[in-house]
């Protein structure tokens, strides 16, 4: 008999008391296991997340957060194979397993590097720069993110059970929060199979992620103000969670990211000639048999010029004939079967509405041959493409959970924007066209009607991912209809999670609370040049103050010909004299740059390994011939690096001249060997 899934709370796996609803193999109907929650602590496993998770978690740096995603995903690679053959049982084909079960272990990869690269390896995100509140200087505000000592819920669908998860745990983990997943009945048993895997490996912190197999109930009752829902599902539901008391008086945070009527219009410039239109046809059809359709992301409106309608609907039925429809595992299907024979029901459903303003121009959503599979037994459905009559009010309104697409003309490039914003909301449209004018018109007035917009033409088809294929660098969410959330887009995902505070405080005790230093706090000037110092010597504040340099003529005059910058300022005195910012001959910016790291720079091999880069440099005060330059050099930000024995030294840059005027400021990035604790 058929197992009944197991949850992960509190540090081991629950077995339910009841057996549960069954969940049915996609393919041939037969049950693949039970789901039930019966008798599960919900609030034991909060608990235990808050207690033991949150803290395990936020004690690491953004970089060990980073490197343990990595080694997870190196993890779960190892089992690909397993879960394939049960990604088969949901009804996806190999294409489609790939896009969830290797699209989240890319995920994983992409924050991993994300949080390498972009967060610094401390547990506090600087927002933005410093604001100066006083003319003293002396009183200074700084935004800073930092972790919340709460848990993330996370409600996933059923269509992408394994990207689904790691979509939302991998910035969760990032932020410092540990995370409860909650996946969709019909798939579960494809979360639960990673799942395991992940617990078994130990390389996440006991706490970080829990598992509930079953209902939701108690759950939110069971949440505060610090805690987190990411819901992915129906718009009815979303709405439902909106109105809990939890989250309309209790403080829970939401986001909902739901489905979407996303639309894809062909462009008033592109005729059948053209290889846009090939790559229109290409991407509508994909969109509508990857996942047998069921995809928050896919195309359900097909919006095209008057003039095309009929070429359009040729093409895309010439193409979706050609579309096997069979058992996920079959080496010839092209399309597997909808998740659950409930699935289908709805799908033909929505297609019966649909009907009542639009005409079935290909396939029969009663009636399909497939391959390797008995179309009763599984969950299988045909492709199904509608032609919408004038003034159709269903297909901006009605959503088919499937492979069904609708055509829809359009006169103008602004009523086309009008009929894509008719939607009330979507994840992501796409446009398909070579004009740049065409791009500007439709996306500038779309985009408040969507998350993400893809432009697609001749040069970037290659590259492409894709309309329907969401990005981890990329925000994934949409206004309206679509939920009104927003996911991963790369650091923003992770401060989604965190909490944004303004700090008022003296310079020094910003410096003190952020780890960062601060413009105004003590700087540190010791005999000991800092760049003779390594890593584990060197501290915030580490100061060098340079001896004085006058900048001559012949300064300037040598940098002109040296580097070929005779720009009239700095070369031709009567054309200089007469600009209104200069006066006469100015020093080049560079050449103050370069003169001020020569005032700064210890020669002798020693710990800075190398300078690789220059940041946020402003040139303030011209500096004219005569005048006396000097440097103050400050250690800013200490970051190590993990896997390596040598970190990277943020110094503060700030150059004067003989009136105490600051010249110019940057940052100056070095990379220092660590050395011994």
């Amino acid at each position: 008999m058929p197992e009944t899934l197991e949850s992960y709370v509190q540090g081991s796996w629950f077995t339910p008391r009841e057996q549960g609803e069954p969940m049915f193999d996609a393919n041939t109907g037969e049950v693949v296991a039970h789901l039930s929650s019966a008798g599960l602590d919900v609030a034991g496993a909060i608990d235990h997340a808050r207690r033991v998770g949150g803290p395990a978690v936020r004690a690491l740096t953004f970089h060990q957060r980073a490197n343990l995603l990595k080694a997870l995903a190196q993890h779960l690679m190892e089992y690909k194979d397993e879960f394939y053959a049960l990604s088969h049982r949901t009804g996806a084909t190999a294409r489609d397993s790939a896009i969830d079960i290797d699209g989240g272990f890319g995920t994983l990869f992409s924050f991993s590097s994300k949080g390498r690269r972009e967060l610094p390896n401390s547990t506090v995100i600087l927002d933005g720069p410093l604001e100066r509140l006083g003319r003293g200087g002396t009183f200074v505000g700084q935004h800073v993110y930092t972790s919340r000592p709460g848990v993330a819920v996370q409600i996933n669908a059923f269509n992408f059970p394994v990207w689904g998860m790691l979509e939302k745990l991998a910035p969760a983990f990032l932020a410092g929060m540990p995370s409860i997943v909650k996946p969709a009945p019909q798939t579960a048993y494809l979360t639960a199979a990673v799942v395991r895997r992940i617990i078994e490996s130990g390389i996440l912190p006991e706490g970080s992620l829990q598992m509930i197999a079953g209902g939701h109930e108690g759950i939110l009752e069971n949440l505060g103000p610090q805690d987190i829902v990411g819901f992915t599902g129906s718009a009815d539901t979303g709405a439902l969670l909106r109105h809990h008391p939890a989250v309309a008086e209790g403080g829970v945070r939401l986001n909902v990211e739901a489905d979407s009527l996303n639309c894809s219009i062909l462009g008033p410039d592109v005729s059948t000639d053209d290889p846009e239109f090939e790559l229109y046809i290409k991407q509508v059809v994909t969109e509508m048999t990857s996942k047998a359709g069921q995809k928050c992301t896919a195309i359900r409106r097909v919006l095209v010029p008057e003039a095309m309608a009929d070429a359009v609907v040729e093409a895309l039925s010439a193409r979706l004939s050609k579309v096997v429809v069979g058992a996920a595992d079959h080496p010839d299907t092209r399309m597997g079967p909808l998740a659950t024979p409930a699935q289908r029901e709805e799908v033909r459903k929505a297609v019966k509405a649909l009907r009542g303003s639009c005409d079935i121009v290909f396939g029969d959503p009663d009636h399909v041959e497939v391959v390797g599979a008995d179309a009763e037994k599984g969950a299988f459905v045909s492709p199904v493409l509608l032609r919408a009559r004038p003034g159709a009010e269903e297909p901006h309104d009605v959503e088919p959970f499937g492979p069904v697409s609708t055509v829809i003309t359009y006169s103008t490039t602004a009523e086309a924007v009008e009929l894509a914003a008719r939607g009330k909301g979507s994840l992501v449209g796409s446009l398909v066209t070579g004009d740049p004018d065409v791009a500007r018109e439709v996306v500038l007035g779309a985009a408040a009607w969507h998350g993400r917009i893809l432009v697609l033409n001749r040069d970037n088809a290659k590259e492409s991912t894709g309309h329907g294929s969401p990005l981890p660098v990329l925000v994934h969410g949409g206004p309206g209809r679509a939920g009104g959330g927003e996911e991963m887009g790369g650091v923003r995902g992770v401060k989604e999670h965190m909490q944004r505070t303004a700090i008022q405080a003296s310079p020094d005790m910003a410096t003190a609370i952020t780890g960062f230093w601060t413009t105004g706090s003590k700087r540190t000037v010791e005999e000991v040049h800092p760049f003779r110092k390594n890593l584990s010597q060197l501290r915030i504040g580490d100061t060098i103050a340079s001896a004085e340099r006058t900048v001559t003529r012949a300064d300037i005059d040598h940098f002109a010909e040296f580097t070929g910058d005779t720009f009239y300022a700095h070369t031709d005195e009567e054309a200089a004299a007469a600009n209104p910012l200069f006066g006469g001959i100015v020093a080049h910016g560079y050449l103050v740059v370069s003169l001020a790291a020569g005032l700064f720079v210890d020669p002798d091999p020693g710990p800075v390994l190398a300078n690789f880069g220059v940041d946020n440099l402003r040139f303030l005060t011209p500096v004219k011939e005569g005048a006396t330059i000097k440097v103050t050099l400050t250690a800013k930000q200490i970051t190590p690096r993990t896997n390596a024995d040598y970190g990277e030294v943020r110094w503060d840059a700030s150059v004067t001249d003989q009136d105490g005027e600051t010249v110019a400021t940057y940052d100056v990035l070095t990379l220092v060997a660590k050395g011994e604790e």
